[in-house]
């Protein structure tokens, strides 16, 4: 039996996760969130972490494995580190099944992510550094409309004529906004409209990775907001992309699950190799 914890360091909000591994027995013990909102990720950590244990009633002593992803190789109490796409990947495997490829939108970009039924990353493609399909532009939109961030699903899909911005930049995109709000363009226009350009793009990413079967799994912080997967299922309707995108409740913990679950098994591992030593 392998106890292993997975930390997840992103730009907006850092993820901890909690696990019991016992052979294909995974059990998920505990898991905690926390928005960074100008506040210190490694305060975050910390305060997450031990929640969690006290959650589960273990102690760090029990923990087996930390790994961590993202923006978590500062974590002073991690066992090993992952890249956050191999995380994701393997995160998304466990979320849902059948799942063919992977599309993490974060705070900061987004990437598309072709993987085979165990989560090995087989190809991706991810937007640019000036992108405007990202969860930080879509927050800071919302903050200019005045609506907060959890808000932006369900007003989106109240849209009745969306009017799409820029899909090359961020600053492009903000400006189309403000002429938009000078022109009395409705909040829920507006968003799906920002939805649906967003979604053009990231479903591109996808048909640029070649994925033509099973599943795709939207992951990251956009994976929870309602009117970015409708988008995302309009703009793949349109652009004849025939693969069902779905998002699960725990979306936004993919990449902390998958760095508990690839920790559980380096653990494994590895104690495999000290055995083998021991032995000759």
């Amino acid at each position: 039996m392998t106890i292993t914890a997975g930390i997840d360091v992103g730009t907006g909000a850092v993820k901890t996760t909690l696990f019991k591994v016992e052979g294909d027995n995974i059990e998920w013990l505990s898991k905690r969130i926390s928005r960074i909102r100008r506040r210190d990720p490694m305060a975050l950590v910390n305060e997450n972490y031990e929640a969690m244990l006290e959650e589960a009633g273990i102690t760090k002593d029990d923990v087996d494995y930390v790994a961590t992803t993202g923006d978590g190789e500062n974590v002073p109490f991690r066992t090993g580190h992952f890249y956050s796409m191999t995380t994701h990947a393997r995160g998304a495997v466990y979320l849902a099944d059948d799942i063919t490829a992977v599309l993490d939108v974060g705070a900061l970009h987004g990437r598309a992510i072709s993987i085979d039924p165990l989560g090995k990353v087989l190809s991706y493609r991810m937007t640019s550094q000036c992108a405007s399909g990202s969860g930080q532009f879509l927050e800071n939109i919302a903050r200019y409309l005045g609506v907060s961030i959890d808000e932006v699903g369900d007003l989106s899909q109240e849209a009745d004529d969306p009017e799409l911005v820029s899909g090359i930049c961020a600053v492009l995109a903000e400006t189309d906004v403000i002429n938009m709000v000078s022109r009395s363009i409705s909040t829920p226009n507006i968003l799906k409209g920002i939805h649906l350009s967003m979604a053009g793009r990231l479903v591109k990413l996808l048909r640029a990775s070649k994925v033509k079967e099973g599943k795709v799994l939207l992951t990251g912080g956009l994976a929870m907001d309602t009117g970015m997967v409708a988008a995302m299922r309009e703009e793949m309707a349109k652009q004849n992309l025939d693969v069902p995108c779905e998002s699960s409740p725990d979306s936004i913990f993919a990449g902390a699950v998958g760095a508990a679950l690839w920790g559980a098994f380096r653990f494994e591992k590895l104690q495999g190799l000290g055995q083998l030593a021991e032995a000759s």
